[in-house]
């Protein structure tokens, strides 16, 4: 048998690789945020007043995004309500100039979010009401604690069935186009031609449907394509409109859909505007 003989120079290296390998398992220090974002108003409503609310009024999610300069996004954050440091987030990021992008909403999911100028959501995503924050900071020696507010970057249309359902109606389709599922976080406008779908279940006679849209402008218009939908999804009826839209405002459109006389695509034009969201307007159909 052979013996193996290790020199006592290697034995040496070997007992200083093994103690080392213990220290390798402490904990090491962590390192310091040299950025702290704080969500401080959304709408002019103070983030503190619509968590407390039940449910979460306004949002669902926050996604804290920070790009260098040339819009490459280096850090994130994605949080949901519920979370203990919901509406905070901390990052450590080398001195120089970044670019800070803020978004509440209240999708089924986050948007994707790789590129500043193409945030986006989809269908299955859904889409929700939206609020947006964004600036270049500076990051230098000291700690910088930014407080943001948040401004809404949606347009409403709200539809309003006013008659009864048939009975075989099982949920409702909305198809439109005109607006966009992705934003330009340095203008807050839409910036792609998206085919938007929602559908609805009625099982409880919801007759009232909010549909989320970013403009690509501060006004604009959608083409809805409203479908009422059997259990098997069958077409029971479907009616086209023509609907305008604000950034920041609501259009309600409200008529009785399925006994309503509709031929060909209904054209709706603003006839009154209040002030719940910055405004609202109210159409018929």
């Amino acid at each position: 048998m052979k013996h193996i003989v290790i020199p006592f120079l290697a034995l040496l290296m070997l007992c200083a690789c093994q103690k080392a390998s213990i220290y390798d398992d402490e904990p090491k220090p962590e390192t310091k945020p040299n950025l702290i974002v704080n969500v401080f108003e959304i709408e002019q409503t103070p983030f503190s007043d619509i968590t407390r609310a039940e449910p979460a009024e306004a949002c669902t999610r926050l996604n804290f995004l920070v790009y260098d300069m040339e819009d490459k996004r280096v850090k994130y954050v994605n949080q949901q309500v519920g979370e203990e440091d919901f509406g905070t987030a901390s990052f450590q990021l080398d001195e120089g100039d970044y670019y800070l992008v803020v978004v509440a909403h209240s999708s089924d999911g986050n948007p994707t979010t790789t590129n500043p100028v193409k945030i986006q959501f989809t269908n299955k995503q859904g889409y929700s009401d939206t609020f947006l924050s964004s600036g270049i900071i500076n990051i230098g020696s000291d700690l910088l604690e930014q407080k943001v507010h948040l401004d809404r970057i949606t347009a409403l249309c709200r539809f309003v069935i006013t008659d009864d359902y048939p009975d075989d109606v099982a949920r409702m389709r909305f198809y439109y186009t005109g607006g966009s599922g992705a934003f330009d976080s340095t203008t807050g406008f839409g910036n792609v031609n998206s085919k938007q779908t929602v559908f609805f279940d009625v099982a409880d006679g919801q007759k009232q449907f909010d549909l989320y849209t970013f403009p690509h402008d501060i006004e604009g218009s959608i083409h809805l394509l409203v479908t009422a939908l059997d259990a098997e999804d069958n077409v029971i009826k479907d009616h086209e409109f023509d609907v305008p839209i604000t950034q920041n405002k609501i259009t309600w459109l409200s008529g009785p859909y399925f006994t309503g006389s509709h031929s060909g695509s209904t054209t709706v034009s603003a006839v009154n505007i209040n002030t719940e969201w910055a405004g609202e307007i109210h159409l018929t159909f």
